[in-house]
């Protein structure tokens, strides 16, 4: 699991995945996300616009895994 570190209180999901450089652009993320191939703490998640804050674990179908941090 990488941990990656956000320097706010929440994250936009599409905004994790670019900051988590999963992907490279918003259409991208936005593309991933629909398909269904990504998932908050366990449950897929179809919303682009859901807010994460640390603590929330990003899993992908590919297997990659995230644990957000605050930066402080």
């Amino acid at each position: 699991m990488r941990e990656v570190e956000i320097n706010t209180d929440s994250i936009q999901l599409d905004q994790f995945l670019k900051w988590a450089n999963v992907v490279s652009s918003g259409g991208t993320a936005k593309i991933l996300i629909q398909s269904g191939q990504v998932m908050v703490d366990g449950q897929v998640e179809t919303r682009r616009s859901v807010k994460l804050s640390p603590g929330t674990v990003v899993e992908l179908t590919s297997g990659e895994k995230f644990l957000i941090r605050s930066k402080s």
